[in-house]
Parts: structure tokens; sequence; C-alpha cells
């Protein structure tokens, strides 16, 4: 269930995520050559050809850039490198930002960009692979306590993560979106290559973050059940086996399962911060349902 690196994926990417921007160069036609009409010799009638169906447009943007608040331009604006050479300057860039300290604590700099996409999309669906994750492991494992009831999440596992809430709070919001404005060609290129060619990248953010706003804050204890494994050789990761007994919550997406194991004080904090983001990312009016 929780494969030590459950909350923190989604806790840094959605914050290194900030905002998009939608990268778009008008590019002017060419103006047709003149037609010569020219003699031509008769011939015999032909049935007429079926006509070429139109390529299907792509879907409108939900979220244009337009919609989010004017921000200062970085001092600096720099030509960006291919995605497939970009490490090295999201490395600078987080450095800059965050503390070399701070990101190599946390962050997975190989294919940054690729794993960051991938994450983010994943968090919607019901299944997020570890192996993508751009950030370290969680210090500590999982952790659960029996009760009459059944086999709880213990109330302690959220300590894991408090540091990393602390750190997240302390990011600032206004030049994580600098940030992210000035490495999005780079995203939205990524998200194309995911297999969506004609999609735009900050409207599947937007859509993963209203979701997550959707999920329910539950103080009451949650019970799990460890799912049986068959076969001769036992599980050395008894801990990452785990799912919830609650249908409707193990229905959940991944990054809202991710969020319930945090525990009832890390999500209220993160949820804030969610829709703090989500703020600098459209002026849109929050889905009916998700209360600010």
């Amino acid at each position: 269930m929780n494969k030590s690196r459950l909350a923190l994926a989604l806790l840094l990417v959605l914050v290194l995520l900030g905002v998009a921007a939608w990268y778009y160069r008008p590019q002017l036609a060419e103006a047709p050559a003149p037609i010569v009409p020219q003699a031509q010799p008769v011939q015999q009638p032909v049935a007429a050809a079926e006509p070429v169906p139109a390529a299907e447009p792509p879907p409108p943007i939900q979220h244009p850039v337009q919609a989010i608040e004017a921000m200062p331009p970085p001092p600096a604006v720099r030509a960006l490198p291919p995605l497939g050479q970009s490490d090295a300057r999201a490395r600078e860039d987080l450095n800059t930002l965050l503390g070399r300290k701070k990101v190599e604590q946390f962050l997975l700099i190989d294919s940054f960009v690729r794993r960051t996409v991938a994450t983010i999309d994943n968090l919607g669906r019901e299944h997020a692979a570890p192996s993508m994750w751009p950030v370290h492991p969680t210090p500590g494992r999982f952790s659960t306590l029996r009760r009459t009831e059944g086999e709880i999440i213990n109330p302690d596992n959220g300590q894991r993560y408090s540091p990393l809430v602390q750190f997240i709070e302390t990011v600032n919001s206004r030049q994580i979106v600098q940030l992210y404005v000035s490495l999005y060609p780079l995203f939205q290129q990524a998200y194309e290559e995911l297999g969506y060619p004609k999609a735009y990248f900050n409207d599947r953010l937007i859509a993963v973050i209203d979701l997550l706003l959707a999920t329910p804050v539950r103080e009451d204890p949650l019970i799990v059940g460890l799912v049986e494994v068959k076969g001769p050789i036992p599980s050395e990761r008894p801990w990452t086996r785990y799912e919830f007994e609650e249908d409707e919550l193990q229905s959940l997406a991944a990054g809202q399962k991710m969020l319930l194991r945090t525990g009832p004080v890390n999500h209220r904090r993160l949820r804030a911060k969610l829709i703090e983001y989500r703020a600098l990312l459209t002026k849109a009016a929050l889905p009916k349902g998700i209360k600010p």
C-alpha cells in the first residue's frame, strides 16, 4: 500500500508544479503560388473521389495562460535545452531556488521532467508507479495498529511526513511559479510524448489538483488489510501491500489515497497549499462540492 515513497511524490511534485504556461509561437503561412491555367486534354468522366475527412481539432484549452495572474518575468530568459538533455538545467534552477542540500535530499533529477509529468498524470489514475516518481524514498515505513474494529493506520504514521510538509510551506510560491513557467515547454513536450499529442498539460494538472481537493479529510481511524500474496516465497516488504477495507476509499485515485495516508493534520496543511497554487494556476472557480 505504501512503498515508503507514497505521499512524498504527491507533495513535492504538486508544489514544484504550482502553475503552467502555454508555449505557443504563431507561424505565418506562406502565400500560395499563383495558379496558371493550362489547357487540359479531354478525359472520360470518372467517379468522384471520397472526400478526405478533416483532421480532428484538438480540444479547447480550459485553463489558458491568460487566466493566470500576471507576474514579473524572471531576471533573464535563457534558451531551453532539448528535453533529453534538460536534467542539468533542471538541477541548476532547482538548486538556485531550493538549495542544493534540499534538492539532493528530496529529488531525483535523472529524467526529472519526464518523471514529473508521468507522476502528475498517474496521481489521477488507479496506480502511480513508484519507479517513475521524481523523489527519494520517505524515511521509515508504513505502520499499523491492531484494534477491535480491525487493523488501522498508525496515527503516528503521519509524523514521517511532517518535516517535508514544513519544508513545502516555506517554499516561495511565486518563485516556484516563475521556475515552472520558464521550464513549461519541456513539461508540455514530455506530456505529448507520454501519449497526449493534442492535450494541454496545464489542464491535466488542474484536473488532478481538483481531484485531490475533493478527497475527504478523515478524522476517524482508517481500517486497512494486508493483501494476501500466494506463492512459496514470502514477501520481503509486507508493509507495501496494505489496502483500505472501505471500498469507497480503495476505489479512490492513487493521489487521493496518498493524501489519506499522510494523516488528517498533514492532509489539511497540504490541501491549503493546493488551494494556494490552484489560485496561481487558474482564475476558474473551484468545482461545485469542493469548499475552499
